[in-house]
């Protein structure tokens, strides 16, 4: 919890986080915040998928003022403290949907076949079908009968009033008919008007499938909490920290989160330094892609800052620690990623916003024709019948078949081709988008360094030149000797060297073939005393600035050339690119490299300078991304980075390519398991034909529903045939959905 003052007044205030249980909709966000707000001095933010609310509290309103407050508005709440995380509050969700869904779907089954099949019916088969329904219109739909009663009391409705009325008043009417005739079913094969005017599989079918989409979503959200988690597991785990006893210093291996600043700890070669820190020791290369998503790990020397979860690659290094636990680096991305995922425009659902109306303009019409028709024929039954059919072809059985059926087979083909999506929100965002911010490393370009051109500056040929500098490269572990030592030996096979020497950042040494080659930087040359002219200066800084890194050879004692790396451009970014455009979108590349080497990969892949921004720090990334929404953009983003995760949850629609961290995978909002960025586009198109199904869906439900109504308030309806329209929609939607496995095909 933390503490600061509300300007201009001198109180102090505090930030509570609170877990919230039993929210379903934005709806349910918009009503706690209102509440919340109404308390003086309070502000909240309230987050749906983490189903959670930051809350800023002047001193004079205590925790228990907020529980209060959200109780009274209809959910659970408790105070969650930093160091116990969430607890199990939302844990059990998932699970126990799950137990609801077994269940309805085991008991639904056979009440359908029952219903339908007279082949199934046996003597009073309606007894057995009314005892299967009551678990599931009970335990089952309980979270719909939850929902409904906490929107009544606000005086609302949701799609779930909808569903509760509808399901409670289909197995009622059922049920009293049964009782008022318990010989209905006496005969099995019973067609006609009197055996169906029982509804009991039409309640059990529309809780199955409801409940089908609520637990897709749970599993959505739950996913979405789960990427903190995975961005903060990424720190090292444990440290060994230098104590001094008896006078001789020892390591000690000791948990990371044990650490306090001025400890001074050990990082051998491959492992992760432990918490954010000053070096004190040793020299080393350290691979931050990790965080900053650059290609060319970072020379530190004595004094040089350095960054938690980040790999030190060569050398052994002493670290004083100088920031830890939730003020390190990693620990603010987490709560960059966390804000983004709590301030992401909410768009509430387009069945809730229909039902919004459409439940209010039912209810009246079922009252309606009860009054109605007791007022004109004075006959008791058939009002009644007449009011509970509308309610029961009201019952959105296809609507809530509408989204699962197109989202479970639009993810399950997109999971075929490689594409996660995590959940309906997502394909409504992708209909909007038209900026799509790239990456450069990993993601338009493959993220390893490879060997651009080998330029001679003296007799020495250019064959010759790879070949002597390969072999001194191939003795270094640096990421550039590995590249340049590759592209040698694909030449052919490289000599053996002896006497190899080599300083971390610096450059190798070394004698091959009774040659003493020496590769590295300029600084590494002068300390063996070689410098070169101004004229091969110039070259190799012309090479610099036109976005290459460069490394200087030397035979003996004279300059002989240099080997210019780059990262390499992906086979596809440029294909991939048009294809994007042609979707409607503006590709802007943002990277962390100098503009040089921006440009050109802008260049080769298509994209214009001027939606070039170069140099970006990871949270300028998040910057980057809100300038554009600034601008009125909506902003797609792809990225495989932990550097990229807090600019991916920023974004309006997150993609995340599959080779990049878990944690990038988590907080985005669709996943690519390869690494080419012709999936992305690919992703962006099923997400928009899936959308598209999903309402195509919704207009045929409510397009059903519109007829089915007036004929059922006029008593027109046979309730078989009720029956039969609301199974044929249902087919309909299904079979519409089914459309989206042809996708890419």
């Amino acid at each position: 919890m933390t503490t600061q003052q509300i300007p201009g007044t001198g109180q102090e205030t505090r930030v509570v986080e609170l877990a919230i249980q039993g929210m379903t909709c934005a709806s349910c966000v918009g009503r706690v915040e209102r509440k919340l707000g109404k308390l003086d001095g309070v502000e909240a933010s309230v987050n749906l998928p983490l189903e959670s609310a930051v809350v800023r509290v002047p001193a004079s309103v205590s925790d228990q003022d907020l529980i209060d407050t959200v109780v009274a508005t209809g959910y659970g709440a408790h105070v969650v403290h930093p160091d116990h995380g969430h607890g199990d509050g939302h844990d059990h969700t998932p699970s126990l949907l799950g137990a609801r869904l077994v269940l309805a779907a085991v008991l639904s089954v056979p009440v359908l076949l029952i219903s339908m099949v007279p082949a199934f019916q046996f003597p009073d088969w309606g007894w057995v079908v009314l005892a299967l329904t009551l678990p599931v219109v009970t335990w089952s739909a309980w979270p719909f009968h939850r929902a409904a009663a906490i929107n009544a009391r606000h005086l609302s409705s949701t799609m779930d009033t909808l569903v509760s009325i509808g399901v409670t008043a289909a197995f009622l009417f059922s049920a009293w008919q049964l009782f008022a005739d318990p010989a209905l079913t006496q005969h099995p094969g019973m067609a006609g008007m009197d055996a169906h005017a029982l509804y009991f599989e039409v309640a059990a079918v529309v809780v199955t499938f409801l409940l089908l989409g609520r637990f897709l979503e749970a599993s959505a959200k739950r996913r979405a909490g789960d990427a903190l988690t995975s961005l903060l597991n990424l720190g090292a785990k444990e440290a060994r920290v230098l104590r001094t006893v008896d006078g001789e210093r020892t390591e000690v291996t000791l948990p990371a989160d044990r650490l306090i600043p001025g400890d001074e700890f050990v990082v051998r070669p491959g492992e992760k330094i432990a918490t954010d820190g000053v070096v004190t020791e040793g020299s080393s290369a350290v691979d931050t892609a990790l965080l900053t998503g650059e290609s060319i790990p970072v020379e530190v020397t004595p004094g040089d800052a350095v960054t938690g979860a980040t790999i030190n690659t060569s050398g052994r290094l002493v670290v004083r620690a100088t920031r830890v636990g939730s003020d390190t680096v990693l620990s603010s991305m987490g709560r960059l990623v966390s804000q983004a995922q709590s301030g992401k425009a909410r768009i509430a659902r387009l069945a809730d916003r229909i039902s919004a109306v459409f439940v209010p303009v039912v209810l009246g019409i079922a009252i309606l024709t009860f009054v109605l028709w007791l007022v004109l024929t004075g006959d008791l039954d058939a009002a009644f019948t007449a009011s509970v059919t509308v309610l029961v072809i009201a019952c959105p059985c296809a609507l809530g078949l509408a989204t699962p059926t197109a989202l479970l087979t639009g993810t399950g083909r997109g999971a075929q081709l490689g594409i996660l999506i995590r959940g309906p929100q997502v394909l409504e965002d992708t209909r909007t988008v038209d900026t799509i911010v790239l990456d450069k490393t990993g993601t338009v370009t493959t993220g390893v360094m490879a060997v651009g051109d080998v330029v001679p500056l003296s007799e020495a040929s250019a064959a010759e030149l790879l070949r002597l500098a390969g072999a001194v490269e191939a003795a270094s572990e640096h990421p550039i000797a590995r590249a340049v030592a590759h592209h040698a030996a694909g030449q052919g096979p490289l000599p053996e060297v002896h006497g190899f020497s080599s300083a971390p950042g610096g450059g190798v040494r070394g004698e091959v073939d009774g040659v003493t080659v020496t590769a590295g930087r300029a600084g590494w040359l002068e300390h063996h005393g070689i410098r070169p002219t101004p004229g091969q200066a110039r070259a190799f800084g012309a090479a610099e600035e036109a976005g290459a890194t460069a490394v200087w050879v030397a035979l003996d004692a004279s300059v002989a050339g240099f080997i210019t790396l780059s990262d390499t451009v992906k086979d596809g970014s440029a294909a991939a690119v048009g294809r994007l455009r042609r979707l409607g979108l503006r590709p802007v590349l943002l990277t962390g490299d100098n503009r040089a080497v921006a440009l050109r990969v802008a260049a080769a892949v298509g994209i214009d300078a001027a939606d070039v921004r170069a140099g970006v720090t990871p949270a300028g990334k998040v910057d980057a991304v809100r300038e554009l929404q600034a601008t009125g953009a909506t902003v797609a983003m792809a990225g495989d980075g932990v550097n990229d995760a807090a600019a991916l949850a920023q974004a309006d629609l997150g993609i995340a390519m599959g080779s990049g961290t878990d944690v990038a995978i988590e907080a985005a909002d669709l996943t690519v398991m390869g690494n080419s960025l012709e999936q992305v586009a690919q992703a962006i198109e099923l997400s928009r034909r899936t959308l598209g199904t999903i309402k195509g869906n919704l207009f045929w439900a409510f397009f059903y529903n519109a007829v089915g109504i007036p004929v059922a308030a006029l008593g027109l309806l046979n309730p078989m045939l009720a029956g039969a329209a609301m199974a044929a929609s249902s087919v309909l939607v299904v079979a519409n959905s089914l459309r989206l496995r042809s996708f890419g095909r």
